[in-house]
């Protein structure tokens, strides 16, 4: 029987897709498998924010799915795994989920990690807040999910954009509770070049 570690990594449609590719190539470093959604708005965003295909992103994957196929293995409480990051997530895709709406794979498999009490993370990216979204907020947090905006930190100095990426990405895995990702870097703006995301 296989140990290894499988995380689901859900991209929507919304700005800061980089959070979900950077995911993607930490999750490959650190020889976690990785399970992936992406929405066809996401799509419509690599477009417009990276400028690479759809085939290159979900070369990036250990498996990918279509967001319709509701019917995939990471769509059962069966499935084991060490529960789901949504990176961009937008307020369309963290509202369904609040109202348990099931109708794309995205939201039925963070339904399931929610039901099965394992991690979701969800790294909302909006601003100004109004007060439905942050209800829905509560009520996600209510039901066991972690909502962790990619707010910048400064603390560690960074020293490029890629610095900042890296520390909200290595952030968001660590509630996962996996390993320790990225203990190694130095928060000084030395971030190993390994990680970049070209």
């Amino acid at each position: 029987m296989s140990c290894k570690h499988k995380l689901i990594i859900g991209i929507s449609g919304a700005s800061g897709i980089v959070y979900g590719i950077r995911a993607l190539f930490l999750l490959r470093q650190y020889d976690i498998e990785s399970h992936l959604i992406v929405t066809r708005n996401a799509l419509t965003v690599l477009r417009q924010e990276v400028g690479i295909t759809k085939t290159n992103l979900y070369k990036l994957a250990d498996k990918t799915y279509s967001f319709r196929d509701i019917g995939a293995k990471i769509s059962s409480g069966s499935y084991l795994n060490d529960g789901m990051l949504i990176a961009p997530c937008s307020i369309r895709t963290m509202s369904e989920i609040a109202a348990g709406i099931t109708s794309s794979l995205m939201t039925r498999a963070a339904d399931v990690t929610l039901k099965e009490k394992r991690t979701l993370v969800l790294m909302v990216r909006e601003t100004p807040l109004h007060i439905g979204h942050l209800r829905k907020m509560i009520e996600l947090t209510e039901m066991g999910a972690i909502i962790m905006p990619p707010v910048p930190a400064y603390y560690m100095h960074p020293k490029t954009v890629d610095d900042i990426i890296n520390y909200t990405v290595i952030r968001a895995l660590n509630l996962f509770r996996i390993k320790n990702i990225g203990e190694e870097f130095c928060w000084s703006g030395m971030v190993s070049e390994h990680i970049y995301c070209k």
